[in-house]
């Protein structure tokens, strides 16, 4: 029986195709094992290029390297900043003044503004006997990321005003209520020729919350070091345990070799060599 040459062509096209898909399928396998390091960069290269391109994290370090933020200034030798915060308080405040009195101590109080406002007289004993004043908002609002620069200039200049109104003196150290902290903040401040003042982080008395007189004491003794800023509060209208704690705390350090002094004293002994200003 004669076969047409159709029949013949319709044969060779089937072994072309046959031929044709096996190359695509080889070529499939040998692309599936190929090394994923030959054709792409390894997971390392790849976190390390991924660091590359993420924004540069300003914690810590950053800010006190350029000096925008102070936590402490251990080169300050046997010296001790005192703060505190959130007063002035009618109560507390004058209890403190006397125990620094008593033992020739200097210390900076963080004021609020609009108790500035209420306790005039108060503030301005807290001056003549030689303490500092710093700027700690008018309204005690926490200053999260995210608040915009106008709330932030507003909340440190009211206070700003009101303070020097009082004292006759312009404050230039501030502190965030809460200690928040952000790159807003830091612009503000600086713009209106302030510098932020933190506390060292084994310092944080938290008497706030009246944790007790002797855990208070414990803390400022047991983790005392040279050039230590000190968080501590005369505002607290649940108790006195910080004026009780410092009835401790003072004449201890002092007979340890220390002498306190205000936050300003104590950054005029910082060492320069790596910050920007």
């Amino acid at each position: 029986m004669n076969r047409s040459p159709l029949h013949g062509k319709s044969k060779r096209w089937h072994w072309q195709r046959t031929l044709y898909l096996t190359a695509v399928m080889l070529l499939i396998f040998s692309f599936m094992a190929w090394p994923v390091n030959a054709w792409m960069e390894s997971p390392s290269e790849l976190h390390a290029i991924a660091k590359l391109q993420e924004p540069a994290r300003k914690d810590r370090s950053y800010y006190e390297q350029r000096g925008d933020i102070v936590w402490e200034v251990p080169s300050a030798g046997k010296r001790i900043a005192l703060t505190f915060d959130d007063g002035p308080d009618p109560k507390n405040t004058p209890k403190i003044l006397e125990l620094l009195k008593q033992y020739d101590a200097k210390a900076t109080f963080f004021l609020v503004g609009w108790r500035v406002q209420k306790h005039t007289q108060l503030v301005k004993r807290t001056v003549s006997e030689g303490h500092e004043i710093g700027n700690h908002s008018y309204h005690h609002k926490y200053l999260r990321r995210g608040t915009s620069l106008a709330v932030i200039k507003d909340e440190i200049m009211r206070a700003h005003r009101v303070i020097e109104e009082v004292t006759g003196i312009a404050p230039r150290l501030y502190r965030p209520p809460g200690g928040y902290y952000n790159e807003n903040l830091v612009k503000v401040a600086h713009a209106n020729d302030y510098r932020i003042v933190l506390w060292s982080w084994h310092q944080d008395t938290k008497d706030w919350s009246s944790p007790g007189v002797q855990r208070i004491v414990n803390k400022v003794l047991d983790h005392a070091r040279n050039g230590d800023i000190v968080l501590m509060h005369d505002f607290n209208d649940r108790s006195s345990q910080t004026v009780e704690a410092l009835k401790v705390i003072l004449p201890e350090l002092k007979k340890r070799g220390y002498s306190f002094v205000t936050v300003s004293e104590l950054m005029t002994h910082r060492v320069k060599a790596h910050t920007n200003r």
